[in-house]
């Protein structure tokens, strides 16, 4: 069965991005924490990006998070695709440009995510169904009832406005906590069930 996961990393204040779209707050951030249970940095060899990322079949976002990374590649892979062979659904009613890169399996969809969701899960299998954003597309994947868990890893930033984590209240209410990780760079990974039927 598929896990659909929010797993992104966002402002003190919930935000995933300035207003501009700009993520240098987080790109450039360097923190520290000699807390005793703190975990190596999360994007590090061996960090906590790594592992989820290996449970990872496929990966759905909109259109603004699709045109940055592709606008930053150096930064994201160092000039290539980061997420070879994932097949990624991008969710646009435009047509945008395709990563020029060999292997990569990107698709441009202009339907519900109701409606595209059985395809995705189909694809994902047991996997992980990873929503890499923005906030609103995780939102219309909560408002569907089909957000199983978000992850998300505060970083200790006020940004004061930008792009928000969600879009919209959540229709299911509280989100339920299910697990905390603290990491040497002062960051802390929060995990929640979206649903109470969530794995």
């Amino acid at each position: 069965m598929t896990t659909t996961i929010y797993y992104a990393a966002g402002s003190l204040d919930g935000y995933l991005a300035r207003p501009d779209d700009d993520l240098d707050w987080l790109l450039s951030y360097d923190g520290s924490y000699d807390g005793d249970e703190a975990e190596a940095d999360p994007m590090g060899e061996g960090g906590s990006y790594e592992s989820f990322y290996e449970s990872v079949s496929a990966l759905v976002m909109g259109s603004a998070t699709y045109e940055w990374i592709l606008d930053h590649l150096d930064v994201a892979g160092n000039g290539e695709w980061p997420y070879k062979k994932k097949p990624t659904w991008v969710l646009s009613s435009r047509e945008l440009r395709l990563p020029e890169d060999e292997g990569v399996d990107v698709r441009i969809a202009d339907a519900p995510v109701r409606e595209l969701y059985p395809e995705l899960a189909a694809v994902a299998g047991d996997g992980t169904l990873w929503i890499v954003g923005g906030g609103g597309v995780a939102s219309q994947f909560a408002d569907e009832g089909i957000l199983d868990e978000v992850h998300l890893t505060v970083v200790p930033v006020v940004l004061g406005a930008g792009k928000p984590l969600f879009g919209r209240p959540l229709p299911a209410g509280p989100l339920q906590l299910s697990g905390t990780r603290v990491f040497g760079n002062g960051m802390v990974e929060l995990r929640y069930k979206a649903r109470s039927d969530a794995p």
